[in-house]
């Protein structure tokens, strides 16, 4: 008898191991494997959504939580007054991973011409949140229809208009070469939740509300040292990994910029840090920032923390704007 309850018993304990390693409800994805399944990915899209956080009529998102007082404690950060531009120059050369190059014509001795299709992986931009959507829907619900988008100009709501006053917060930035010991990573490294906060550790630094957080993969030294590639959703960069997603909302980002457009590439579904950020987190993106010269600058101080500040192109209906953000130590 003695033997069967004991049988009985571990019977029952693995079965609650099994359910207990299944695919949980939780928001917090598979934190031995980092793997995310795609019905998690797909809950995460009601559990983690900003959708209606700030109202129905909210269009410019995770930007809310960019407090007068978030501003302030920005302002306090500037102790010497040294700037740094966390753009790329302007690069009006074809590459493999520049397919369509800024176009700059002299039109006359003192007046020139400049043209560029700004999104992809090659120019320093802001997207909007009229960049990305689900199945024709963008961030807080937005369903334009594209013929109206297009007879317009431009999109009705969630434009890059709406941050036509810029943007003025404390900028974090994470430096995952440098925490790894590395000039940068390798294309297809995936970062994730544990490197951050170890970061944040060695840094002695926390992510919090209001953010603008930047992370530095070393696109842009690895392109110097051994020449361009094919980045983006079909090609290999270092990044964010999907799993990363539910750290985002829990630490209430405001902004999230990158040397690359932020996610792990390949990623399952492509794009995926990426493109929910925009759609269900409501947070603007910074893409393909060079970050090398902050990185520079913020370990000559230790300091990892800075005021940040970005003014778009104060275009109506615009799905984003090139611009050259600007860190002050």
């Amino acid at each position: 008898m003695k033997s069967i309850r004991t049988s009985l018993f571990a019977i029952l304990a693995m079965i609650v191991a099994v359910t207990a390693g299944g695919d949980s409800p939780s928001p917090q994805g598979n934190a031995a494997s980092h793997t995310v399944s795609k019905a998690e990915f797909e809950r995460w899209k009601t559990e983690l959504s900003n959708w209606g956080r700030w109202g129905k009529d909210d269009q410019i998102g995770a930007l809310n939580l960019i407090t007068p007082a978030k501003r302030r404690q920005g302002f306090a950060l500037v102790k010497e007054g040294f700037a740094v531009s966390l753009a790329a120059d302007v690069d009006t050369e074809k590459a493999v991973d520049n397919p369509a190059p800024y176009e700059h014509t002299m039109l006359a001795i003192g007046a020139d011409r400049i043209g560029v299709a700004f999104h992809g992986i090659a120019h320093t931009h802001l997207d909007s949140l009229a960049h990305v959507n689900y199945d024709g829907k963008f961030y807080n619900g937005y369903v334009p229809q594209l013929d109206v988008v297009m007879k317009e100009g431009g999109h009705a709501k969630n434009s890059i208009h709406n941050l036509k006053s810029g943007i003025f917060t404390r900028g974090i930035l994470i430096d995952i070469p440098r925490l790894k010991g590395l000039p940068y990573l390798e294309p297809g490294t995936p970062i994730y939740a544990e490197d951050l906060e170890a970061w944040e550790k060695k840094a002695g630094i926390k992510v919090s509300p209001g953010d603008a957080l930047f992370i530095r993969t070393g696109v842009w030294g690895r392109r110097k040292a051994v020449g361009p590639w094919l980045r983006g959703r079909i090609g290999r960069a270092a990044g964010l990994d999907t799993s990363v997603i539910p750290w985002l909302k829990r630490r209430d980002v405001a902004v999230l910029g990158s040397d690359h457009p932020q996610g792990v590439a390949p990623s399952d579904p492509p794009g995926s840090v990426h493109d929910f950020a925009l759609v269900i987190l409501g947070i603007h993106l910074l893409d393909n920032c060079d970050l090398e010269a902050l990185a520079d600058a913020a370990a000559a101080r230790n300091r990892w923390e800075f005021l940040l500040t970005a003014a778009p192109l104060p275009v109506r209906g615009g799905t984003g704007s090139p611009l050259n953000p600007v860190a002050v130590f």
